[in-house]
């Protein structure tokens, strides 16, 4: 019997099931391509495909195995190698990434994103010079590929290379004059060399072609200093990591991300040793990066987030009991005397008032409750502000009003160390690294 019938149908099951992947239907698209790998098991493009979604969902590892079952079958595709690429290198296996983008590019040399992925990860990495190269060569190979140059903007701007980010920018927006990942980088190399009035302009602008972008608006606030909101805006907050989640722990793990560790340091210090004995609450948990560190301690384990995106990520560790898409505040206000252990890892940098936060934290606490946290930090000087909106979006605060505001809402025992939160800019991220009890029941 001709194998024809057997393609063709397959092609249609496969066509079928790249529609539904392509418009968001992850449950559809996963029961086409396994109904296609029951019928075909080395059908490589389903193989492949199916990786794919799985690395979409945060199973990494189920994701390199069905990749790696289609480079089995057609070890000559490049695209194959590139996206496993993309997988390991979501799961931190740097390394092997490092491997599977060689390979694309030995296989096809010309392949602009094989050449933007591995000089993205080499500039992460700190290998400079030849991420460089590969980035140069990519934005050459496909001038309207925009990742290519984002990345190389980035790149300088990691390493400090701020002439070369200004020029890819403006270049760059010259043929993509709204695009909005330039208009970012441009922004953040502007503040950077202090030129505020180049940065108003670009926010302003970017304001009158869309004058309900919450980005914009919050970041000609932080340039102009004018109207300082208490804390980010929730919707600006929850887009860009949103935006992020998918890259947000690769991204981290380059940049020597040290907060989940220095908190989970301080809990350590603090508490008995671990024996599943606490409710303990993650606020801010992220993609999760402090749950598998806190599992230990944890009777029951909650996260709330913002980003519905980054909740996901957080699920797929399978480490928490609860998940809540929420502000945190308001989370905690509405459970009192939930948990005896409260952390916040690198959130509150997009609050600039404390207080708040303050007094629903010490609500949350049950008597004698830790409660741990991180945030950036500026100098204790007489004329310091309590808190300094930034010019990059993020809040600051000086090490005297964290003390007063922790202690004016009756927590106790409070200490602040100044730590290092990590490197932006090959620049040092100055933080404290605090911790405060709930007072003994009376």
């Amino acid at each position: 019997m001709s194998k024809a019938p057997h393609a063709a149908a397959h092609a249609a099951i496969l066509s079928n099931a790249m529609q539904q992947h392509a418009a968001g239907r992850l449950d559809q698209a996963r029961a086409q391509y396994l109904r296609l790998l029951n019928a075909a098991p080395r059908h490589a493009d389903a193989l492949h495909m199916m990786g794919v979604l799985e690395a979409q969902i945060g199973q990494h590892d189920r994701a390199v195995e069905l990749i790696g079952r289609a480079i089995a079958v057609h070890p000559g595709e490049a695209m194959f190698h590139n996206n496993l690429g993309n997988v390991l290198t979501r799961a931190g296996r740097f390394d092997e990434a490092q491997v599977q983008y060689r390979r694309a590019l030995e296989l096809d040399p010309a392949r602009a994103d094989a050449l933007n992925n591995l000089g993205v990860l080499l500039s992460r990495l700190g290998q400079p010079q030849e991420a460089e190269t590969l980035l140069l060569r990519a934005r050459e190979l496909a001038p309207d590929f925009t990742d290519a140059h984002h990345n190389l903007a980035h790149h300088y701007l990691r390493w400090g290379h701020l002439r070369e980010a200004l020029q890819v920018c403006v270049s760059a927006l010259i043929v993509k004059p709204r695009d909005p990942t330039l208009r970012r980088v441009l922004g953040t190399v502007y503040t950077s060399q202090g030129m505020n009035d180049e940065a108003t302009a670009l926010y302003r602008a970017w304001l009158e072609e869309e004058p309900d972008n919450a980005e914009a608006r919050f970041r000609l606030v932080a340039c102009t200093g004018q109207g300082v909101p208490e804390r980010a805006p929730d919707g600006y907050v929850a887009e860009i990591f949103d935006r992020f989640a998918a890259s947000f722990d690769a991204q981290l793990a380059t940049l020597s991300y040290r907060a989940p560790e220095l908190v989970v340091q301080a809990v350590a210090a603090t508490l008995p040793p671990p024996a599943a004995q606490f409710d303990v609450v993650d606020a801010g948990c992220g993609t999760g990066l402090c749950g598998p560190l806190l599992k230990p301690w944890a009777r029951r384990l909650s996260g709330v987030d913002l980003s519905p995106g980054m909740l996901g990520k957080a699920q797929a560790r399978a480490v928490y009991d609860d998940l809540q898409a929420d502000e945190l505040v308001a989370f905690l206000a509405a459970r009192p005397a939930c948990c005896d252990l409260l952390v916040s890892a690198d959130t509150l940098c997009y609050f600039g008032a404390l207080d708040g936060f303050a007094a629903a934290a010490i609500a949350s606490l049950r008597p004698a409750g830790l409660l741990v946290f991180t945030v950036e930090a500026h100098a204790d000087e007489p004329a310091a502000p309590d808190f300094r909106l930034q010019g990059h979006g993020r809040y600051s605060h000086r090490h005297g009003y964290v003390e007063a505001v922790l202690r004016g809402a009756g927590l106790v025992a409070v200490e602040l160390q100044a730590v290092v939160l990590r490197m932006e800019a090959s620049q040092p991220v100055q933080g404290w690294l605090v911790s405060a009890r709930a007072g003994q029941a009376a």
